[in-house]
């Protein structure tokens, strides 16, 4: 009876969100205040049958009610609470709910948060936030359906694949498809602004707000994905460009030019029908890539022949969403106009750098990703591109970006002098020179990548903390004060910026060490053997058997010692589960401020051997 309650709950939100996405807009258009009206209801109302679907999809889980397909499908008897629960999410039919539910909250958000705004705007966007659940719930109810009944209902479930039986599972796609979500608030205010004809800086600064919530968002998801392949894959990266990571990256580097944009248009009415392209492009990337891998078409191209239908149904809510919000830009944004003048050295002009830049960045993601796809759609051959591809297209992108970061923030609006953005940078420029010599022989090892990685690190540093000097100082002067009246009298945006630049610095530390500096050893090891790394000795003591709630495990035990002093024991284990019977490496991690001891049990080898990895990741906690 719940399931059918939940499938219910969809229909009629399907209903709401029709008259969401229609009549408000067509209130708006033709000036009827009573359609327009009707906008904050219908939103309240989807979100409320959207809540219940879920909820009710959410109890099928807890009391494994497998005559759910969905459920038998990701669920099993023998999976502890916290997992069932988050195999709600854990597969195709479930994300999409999750996203929808996302979509309703924000939804919702928008409607109690911008009283404020023109009745007109409010309406547009929460009209066009319904007719984005409207293509949702209508690929899930025809296609996706996570209340499908299985008759007979099976003995048992199929078990969450053991790669998502994490506690990071439970977080990282809930973060993540709130920030892909967000992104739909500032698509709504952009085509609301196109299709209103009032792209100035109002709008702007109406969604700029929503913009970096959904950026922060989406940073923390990506962030937790990559520490969940970290210490959960057993291999001891933390990137590898695969097309899901890619997926997400995309929307990410073009919403950091988005949040970037608005603050140009809010600020100084410049860029104006960019900063509408550039929202346009952030939500239509999280729609291509949840689309592209709840579909699994980043897994095998040929995942549309497996099922035709749910291809096409995506393909055309792709074509439709992002060619129809395209061609309403094509439209209306040329009797625009970018806005605002200025000249060739400014502050506008190095932030439109940045972000041509990091559109650029993203196109090559974007190629890189779907290019194999596209060749083996056609039958022309299959090709692999990895990491060489990516690194040797996104470091030389990704060093002027970061120069600019030290360089934007000192620069004056409209007119800026290089002279003089030289003087105020002069110390910084010096700081991060002298580091970049001094470090690489400090590591013991030099090398022109760490001497660059560590000049572009601590010219972020130096040049964030010269501006912040600076400009407090300026601060103290005016209002006499001290150092802490000083700091609060500082704008909390111009704080932000430089916390967000300060941890990309730290960022770029972090990845400089651990790529050029790491050790990794994978030996075989007898009960009592030692291996010896970055002053580090790790002595194996054997392999015990032990039993989860699901499965079965060969744990090792790892004494860790630096020079003759006991540091930590680690206890990597050989995950066999009971279900789909797959084994997982778990990883074992002594995680420092300054350096990571990583180690990973392979294979048992013969009386007592085991193969096993030890990694020394020095500075891989600043990533």
């Amino acid at each position: 009876m719940i399931p059918e309650i939940g499938h219910f709950a969809l229909i009629l939100a399907l209903c709401v969100a029709l008259v969401q996405g229609i009549v408000p807009i067509a209130g708006a258009q033709m000036g009827t205040r009573s359609w327009m009206e009707l906008a904050r209801p219908a939103a309240q109302a989807y979100f409320v049958f959207i809540a219940v679907a879920f909820g009710c999809l959410t109890y099928a889980f807890i009391v494994n009610d497998f005559s759910v397909r969905y459920v038998a499908s990701v669920s099993n008897s023998m999976l502890p609470l916290q997992y069932r629960i988050a195999a709600v999410w854990g597969g195709h039919e479930g994300s999409l709910l999750l996203w929808a539910l996302l979509l309703g909250i924000w939804t919702l958000a928008v409607s109690r948060f911008s009283r404020n705004l023109p009745l007109e705007m409010v309406s547009r966007v929460i009209g066009v936030m319904g007719l984005i659940s409207v293509g949702f719930l209508l690929f899930m109810l025809f296609t996706s359906n996570p209340f499908d009944r299985l008759l007979p209902a099976a003995l048992d479930g199929r078990d969450l694949n053991p790669l998502l039986q994490d506690p990071g599972l439970i977080i990282h796609p809930p973060l993540l498809y709130t920030g892909y979500v967000g992104f739909s608030v500032a698509f709504a205010f952009a085509i609301a602004a196109l299709l209103g004809g009032h792209m100035d800086a109002t709008w702007a600064r109406w969604s700029r707000p929503w913009t970096t919530v959904a950026w922060v968002f989406l940073t923390l998801g990506i962030a937790l994905g990559s520490w969940w392949a970290y210490y959960e894959l057993g291999w001891g990266g933390w990137w590898f460009w695969d097309p899901v990571e890619n997926a997400s990256f995309m929307p990410w580097l073009v919403g950091t030019a988005l949040v970037h944009s608005l603050a140009v248009t809010e600020k100084r009415g410049s860029f104006k029908n960019w900063t509408v392209l550039l929202a346009i492009l952030a939500f239509s990337l999280s729609l291509l890539g949840t689309f592209l891998v709840r579909s699994g078409v980043l897994t095998s191209v040929h995942a549309f022949a497996t099922d035709p239908e749910r291809g096409i149904f995506i393909l055309s809510f792709l074509v439709v969403v992002i060619g129809g919000s395209l061609m309403l830009y094509a439209w209306r944004a040329p009797k625009v106009g970018l806005g605002g003048r200025f000249q060739l050295v400014s502050r506008e002009t190095f932030l439109l750098v940045n972000n041509v830049l990091l559109v650029v960045a993203c196109g090559a993601v974007l190629l890189g990703t779907l290019y194999p796809l596209l060749l083996d759609s056609l039958e022309l051959g299959k090709i692999s591109v990895g990491p060489p591809y990516f690194d040797t297209i996104f470091v030389p992108l990704m060093v002027p970006l970061i120069f600019l970061m030290g360089v934007g923030p000192v620069a004056r609006w409209k007119q800026a002098s290089i002279p003089d953005i030289a003087v105020r940078l002069r110390w910084a420029a010096v700081v991060s020179v002298v580091m970049a010599i001094i470090l690489p022989f400090v590591m013991g090892d030099w090398s022109s990548l760490a001497s660059l990685g560590f000049a572009l690190a601590f010219w972020v540093f130096a040049s964030s903390v010269a501006n912040i000097h600076e400009r407090l100082s300026t601060v103290r002067a005016n209002s006499g004060g001290g150092l802490l009246t000083g700091i609060a009298g500082l704008p909390r945006a111009y704080l932000g910026m430089h916390a967000a630049h300060i941890g990309v610095g730290v960022f770029v530390m972090g990845v400089t060490m651990v790529k050029t500096y790491e050790i990794e050893k994978d030996v075989r090891m007898d009960i009592g053997d030692t291996v010896t790394m970055g002053h580090y000795t790790f002595r194996f003591d054997g392999v015990t058997q032990i039993e989860g709630p699901n499965y079965t495990a060969s744990r090792g035990q790892i004494l860790v010692s630096k020079d003759g002093k006991p540091v930590t024991v680690l206890f990597p284990e050989k995950r066999t589960y009971l279900v789909q019977t797959m084994p997982m490496t778990e990883a074992a991690i002594d995680s420092g401020l300054f350096r990571d001891l990583y180690v990973s049990l392979g294979e048992p080898v013969s009386n007592g051997a085991w193969s096993v990895r030890v990694y020394y990741k020095p500075f891989v906690g600043w990533i």
